[in-house]
Parts: C-alpha cells; structure tokens; sequence
C-alpha cells in the first residue's frame, strides 16, 4: 500500500452545505486541479476515502466540497483532518528537490563515515533551509549541495562534508 502524504489540514467548516476551510501543506496549490479522490486522516487515526466535488481559494485558504458532506455537522466531524494524496500521487520535482517528509528520517553521517543522527525536522528560514539533526545531541545543518553531497532518498540517508566548527557547539 502506497504511503499517504498530506496536502492541506481541515481547519473548520465554512458555510451551511458542508464546505471546509483548510491550510494548504503543499507548494503547489495547482495540484489541486483535476484531483478527485483523497483520504482523509481524522485525528483519532481513522480514514475517510472521499471525493472532491468543488474547491477554490479565498484569502489564504484552500475551500473544499466534498460529496456527501452536505451540512455543518458533517463538515465538522472533518475538523483537523488532514487532506491526503497516495505518495505516487505526489507533484514530480526537479532532480535535487525533496519533499520535507522524504528527508525526516533520513541518518546523517560524514563523509568519513561519522554518525551525526537523523533528520527529526526542515526548518524553512527564507534562505538556506536548515535540516534538524537529532544525534547526542541536536545539530542545525544547513541543507546545501555544497555541506549535504550526497542525498539518498531510497536508502534513507545523507552524507555531509561539514565545514570547520559546523558540528562543535
């Protein structure tokens, strides 16, 4: 079964025909052109398979419709759901981007076989992102082709060629 990646959080219902107000996890709002059928992951962990029958923007928020949600009572037990896709759904990106969740997990080591530990988290600084380390204890390294030189998604893993002081702290 293909892993589930989230797109936008139900953030609450909006009007009286069932329609929901959600925060867009993607960078690319166009993806939501065409795509019908997503799983919704409620917060107790359960899932909903569910069809899109309308969406549109307003303000900052995507607006879903989603068949046979038709009340504000059916809106709400969507409430913090998070909107997915099956990960072979996903946009194609450039050879040398990622996803967020394809790098969480991944275990850092240097290029002379040190283990620094695994990315916990990306942190988006409007410059260089920054991967959070989490070893014996938490390195900030920033996500650079010339720090990060190797990036092996399949296999989970990221080598790094350090600069002078990056890991002393």
């Amino acid at each position: 079964m293909d892993e589930l990646v989230a797109v936008a959080r139900v953030v609450k219902p909006r009007g009286i025909k069932g329609e929901v107000a959600c925060e867009m996890l993607t960078d690319f709002p166009e993806r939501f052109d065409g795509l019908e059928n997503i799983t919704a992951v409620v917060p107790d962990g359960g899932k909903r398979e569910l069809t899109i029958e309308e969406h549109w923007f307003q303000q900052d928020r995507l607006v879903l419709k989603f068949t046979g949600v038709d009340s504000i009572e059916d809106a709400e037990t969507l409430r913090n759901a998070e909107i997915c896709i099956s990960e072979n759904n996903v946009v194609e990106l450039a050879a040398g981007e990622f996803f967020d969740w394809q790098l969480e997990g991944c275990e850092v080591t240097t290029t002379d076989g040190q283990a620094i530990g695994n990315v916990r988290e990306l942190m988006r600084t409007g410059g260089t992102e920054i991967l959070v380390v989490k070893g014996d204890k938490e390195y900030l390294i920033p996500f650079a082709e010339s720090i990060c030189v190797e990036v092996d998604i399949d296999n989970k893993r990221i080598v790094i060629d350090p600069p002078e002081g990056l890991l002393d702290f």
